[in-house]
């Protein structure tokens, strides 16, 4: 198979969608990769790498879109690669569809099958290509968090670890899933007072038990939020419904129970977000204030680590690309149940429940064999 990594052409999307070392595996079972000029030079990896893994550098993004039977990549396609997308061509990346119509129509117009990273999911419920970037995002909401408590950013003025005699800052972690366990373990680690909620008893059990004594479980309903707000001073909304938009937790009303400066980082906002006040932002302008409160709602947070990052997602994708790789799209996805749920547009119908019911749109199930 042919196989193409494009530039992310995202604002300040420095990740790429695979790593010398994936390139070097998918040329060991006989596939040809082409790699966009200078697409892994964000993340620190060389064209010269590249090459030395096997890949053929292409000088454009539409001469790789054009090369390739499966585009491998990070990001959802912007609308300068709407038009790139040719019909039959797999693309293999994160959609998050829900929360983006014109992104939706695009796909379903190009007739492309679109398999999303985020909607891959084991019996067992767990996300193994959205977990490396949830671990990621969730490490770096609190860094983030703490960075705009800062007084000359905006914040409170507060430290988020606090000094001998004065208290550390306070920190509510809305969703006890992987964005939300990352987000509570770094900031407990950074020592802060720490709550952490969810609407699951087993998974705050766990959770309980599992986490530093500085950290402490709520179950999860608006009473109880709202209880948490007077004296919060970082909230991380990190609740995730597969495929679906997220719920909003808090809303525009709540935000005056909370102090000027309070820090709402929103790391759902790729889902539409869980504050009702978030919008997408990006990493050369990544907060904005509502009522006195400080809103950070980057739809790609990851994309300020990219090594670690693009790292990370190749050790999680390579084995599930392999796949797609060596048996065709339609053959991979009729034996691995978990893969075939990450399709979700194809040949121009919307082939995830989730996605056509958030816009009223018709749903095609696929058939139990895909031919």
């Amino acid at each position: 198979m042919k196989i193409g990594i494009p530039k992310e052409i995202k604002n300040n999307e420095n990740r790429v969608g695979m790593t010398p070392a994936g390139v070097s595996e998918l040329v060991k079972h006989g596939h040809e990769v082409v790699v966009q000029h200078t697409a892994g030079d964000g993340s620190g990896f060389s064209d010269s790498e590249y090459e030395k893994s096997g890949a053929k550098i292409l000088p454009t993004i539409k001469d790789v879109y054009d090369a390739a039977d499966m585009i491998i990549k990070v990001k959802e396609p912007i609308e300068a690669e709407y038009e790139l997308v040719k019909p039959g061509q797999l693309v293999f990346t994160y959609f998050h569809f829900a929360c983006d119509k014109k992104l939706t129509d695009a796909m379903i117009k190009s007739r492309g099958v679109c398999l999303a990273y985020e909607t891959v999911q084991l019996p067992n419920g767990a996300l193994p290509l959205l977990l490396p970037m949830s671990e990621v995002a969730g490490r770096m909401a609190v860094i983030n968090g703490a960075h705009y408590l800062q007084k000359t950013k905006g914040g409170k003025g507060k430290l988020i670890c606090g000094v001998p005699g004065v208290r550390p800052a306070k920190v509510l972690v809305l969703g006890g899933g992987i964005v939300g366990e990352a987000a509570a373990r770094v900031a407990s680690g950074m020592g802060a007072d720490v709550v952490i909620a969810d609407i699951s008893l087993p998974r705050l059990r766990q959770l309980g038990n599992e986490l530093p004594s500085n950290v402490k479980t709520l179950y999860s309903t608006a009473h109880n939020i709202e209880k948490e707000l007077p004296d919060v001073d970082i909230v991380v909304g990190s609740v995730l419904i597969p495929g679906d938009k997220a719920p909003r937790l808090i809303t525009r009303d709540m935000l005056h129970l909370m102090e000027p400066g309070t820090v709402l980082v929103d790391v759902a906002i790729d889902q539409g977000g869980c504050f009702e006040t978030s919008h997408p932002t990006t990493h050369s302008e990544p907060v904005y204030e509502v009522d006195g409160i400080l809103h950070y709602a980057v739809a790609n947070i990851p994309g300020a680590v990219p090594n670690t990052s693009t790292q990370a997602l190749t050790n999680a994708t390579l084995k599930y690309a392999l796949a797609l790789a060596d048996k065709g799209w339609r053959r991979a996805c009729n034996e691995n149940h978990a893969l075939r749920l990450g399709l979700n547009i194809v040949d121009g119908k919307i082939t995830y429940k989730a996605v056509a019911d958030v816009f009223g749109m018709e749903y095609s199930p696929l058939p139990d064999i895909i031919l």
